[in-house]
């Protein structure tokens, strides 16, 4: 056709899917016979997809999709159902607006969908409050004054403290997170590898039993999942060693929390399964299975099971500590700090109860990212931050008077960005131009204080050095050098490059978020985690001579395969989808055709470098984890 022709007719096509048609008095939506015909089209092809019409075979393999996803036309109608009011809300404009619902998100010129004004300028004044919160925080860290350095303690002050029966029950906590490590990582290998053999792993038909919808969940939920169990164990041990005894039942009450966390993990797990292999009904999904939403895909009942829990362990965690505040030690302040940020923990995972069953999915992203922006990167922030402020008080390397500031300035920054940069997820979900303007500025400010964070990597090196005994901590404080390492490049580079608007409205579910995520969760409180175990592990087996070739091999083997894991093969790929993004469109950048290219397939089979060192690394580090028990019991036996 004629260069005219087309954009008559393409002009016809906006005209006919920009519009909204859709009646709020009697909640009806009126449609034209040509879109009928397409939506019936749509649907044919999508049950194709799903189901197993073998013209489509090639393509399923591509996408990871078994044959069968779906086991009845029932639901599958229900799925294109679902396809359509999604697709109908990024194509139609608000009442009396001429921007879509989403913002006129995804990019596609054909449709009209370009980017707003808005999301130009805000990205502007993002990238500006960026360079003043820089400059700012530079000249507050040159204005301040070296104290004086603490007189450091002739001997390990931890080695002094009583081990109370529950502090010895925190054992079996770390022994399940390294378990559920090793769960995690191996779940990991086979979603990463189904990238390059959708349907089967190296050539064994694992996706008929574990799809890769199985398999990344579980490698999503259970990397959350052991981090968090790590750093709750971590608070447990801590909070009697500050009393130097148990209150009546603590271990008991360890204990309990153990088997309820081992209930969640294990039950979550198989609900999952059952709910993907679609062997439960769409309500008892909801409940028991999997509600489809990322970082929160647990059923209702076992989300709910776990605020029980993490009540539980607030609970553990004030009945130590309430008798030594009263006491009005100089730590007073220091411990307030940790009780708070305990609650928070507790209260805000609260937030994953607010949407139901059938709430809007725009209103239950809201509160979905309140979960893993605020819960996650939020007050497991702050929470880490007390824990590692409070270990170096009692090492006798930081002043409690420097700790507390230093926390609560933390503190402050941290949320002053993060609560309110929350809504840099929300660009896209139905918000308004304000959500926009207030995402895009406090974002940006989340990343201010992890530029100088080689500041605090720095110190804590040098912390390590202070004098001959910390030798024994060497590990555990490498782990902290390495968050603060993450921290700016995983959370913060990484993070910053997918933020302002114009660039998530581009590059948003590309590999660049992978990036970001591997970067910022494992990097940041993956290797916390790790660190806070060795802590513990520390004091547990505080006569034993640590293996430290066999940890040294597991830090540098980790951090090195997650940087080649980045480097080699996420980063380039988002970097290729990202320029196919802004030239021909999300849909082209995701799609296929574009991922199954010759040069495309060989930068994933590159992943294997990264990836195989990582998990050498993390085999070597739970190998560690266990041998420490080995070798007491061989030395109680000789």
């Amino acid at each position: 056709m004629s260069s005219e022709n087309q954009a008559g007719l393409e002009r016809r096509l906006q005209l006919e899917l920009r519009k909204n048609t859709y009646n709020p008095a009697d909640g009806t939506l009126i449609i034209s016979a040509v879109r009928a015909e397409a939506i019936e089209y749509l649907n044919n092809y999508y049950t194709g997809l799903f189901m197993e019409n073998p013209e489509l075979d090639e393509l399923r393999t591509h996408y990871a999709i078994p044959k069968y996803s779906i086991k009845d036309k029932n639901r599958m109608r229900q799925m294109s159902g679902f396809f359509f009011w999604a697709t109908w809300a990024c194509v139609t404009e608000r009442p009396g607006s001429d921007v879509t619902y989403t913002n006129n998100w995804p990019a596609e010129d054909l449709v009209g969908n370009k980017p707003t004004g808005d999301l130009l300028i805000w990205t502007g004044v993002s990238i500006t409050l960026l360079l003043v919160g820089i400059g700012l925080m530079i000249f507050y860290h040159a204005r301040l004054k070296e104290e004086e350095e603490p007189e450091m303690p002739v001997e390990d002050p931890l080695m002094r403290q009583t081990v109370t029966p529950s502090m010895l029950a925190i054992k079996k906590y770390l022994w399940i997170v390294n378990i559920l490590i090793l769960i995690q990582v191996t779940a990991g290998v086979i979603t990463a590898h189904y990238g390059v053999e959708g349907d089967a792993f190296y050539g064994f038909d694992l996706a008929s039993v574990l799809p890769y919808s199985v398999s990344r969940t579980w490698h999503v939920q259970l990397g959350i999942l052991w981090i968090a169990t790590a750093w709750l164990a971590t608070g447990l041990y801590i909070v009697p060693s500050i009393a130097g005894k148990d209150p009546k039942f603590q271990k008991l009450g360890v204990n309990i929390l153990f088997i309820c966390i081992l209930i969640i993990v294990f039950g979550s797990m198989a609900g999952q399964w059952m709910g993907i292999m679609q062997k439960l009904g769409l309500e008892t999904n909801f409940w028991f299975g999997h509600q489809g939403y990322e970082y929160v895909d647990l059923g209702r009942f076992w989300q709910t099971f776990l605020l029980v829990g993490l009540f539980l362990w607030l609970s553990l965690m004030i009945r130590p500590l309430i008798p030594v505040i009263r006491k009005k030690t100089s730590e007073k302040s220091l411990l307030i700090m940790l009780l708070v940020a305990s609650g928070a923990i507790a209260l805000f995972y609260g937030a994953g109860l607010m949407w139901g069953r059938q709430t809007n999915l725009a209103i239950a992203e809201y509160w979905r990212w309140w979960v893993v922006h605020l819960w996650v990167e939020g007050f497991f922030e702050v929470f880490a931050t007390v824990v590692s402020a409070f270990l170096f008080v009692r090492l006798g390397l930081l002043r409690t008077k420097t700790a507390t500031l230093s926390v609560l300035l933390s503190t402050v920054i941290f949320l002053s960005g993060g609560i309110l940069g929350t809504f840099h997820h929300l660009y896209f979900t139905g918000t308004p131009t304000a959500i926009i303007a207030i995402g895009a500025t406090f974002s940006a400010l989340e990343v201010v204080p992890l530029v100088l964070i080689g500041y605090e990597a720095y110190e804590n090196y040098r912390l390590s050095k202070a004098t001959k005994w910390l030798k024994d901590y060497k590990w555990p404080i490498y782990c902290l050098v390495a968050v603060a390492f993450w921290n700016f490049f995983g959370a913060g580079i990484l993070g910053f490059v997918i933020n302002p608007p114009i660039a998530l409205y581009y590059i948003q579910g590309l590999n660049t978020t992978a990036a970001h995520a591997h970067g910022a969760l494992f990097g940041v409180y993956g290797m916390l985690g790790m660190g806070l175990m060795l802590f513990t592990l520390r004091s547990l087996y505080r006569e034993q001579i640590w293996n430290d070739k066999l940890i040294g091999f597991s830090f540098w083997a980790i951090n090195i395969g997650l940087m080649l894991m980045l480097v080699l093969s996420l980063l380039p790929m988002g970097i290729l989808q990202a320029i196919a993004s802004v030239n021909k469109g999300m849909w082209y950048a995701r799609s296929a055709e574009f991922a199954q290219q010759p040069g495309m397939s060989i930068i994933k089979w590159l992943r294997v470098i990264g990836d195989t060192i990582f998990a050498v690394g993390l085999f070597a580090f739970v190998w560690f984890v266990f041998s420490l028990d080995s070798k007491r019991r061989n030395s109680e036996h000789n």
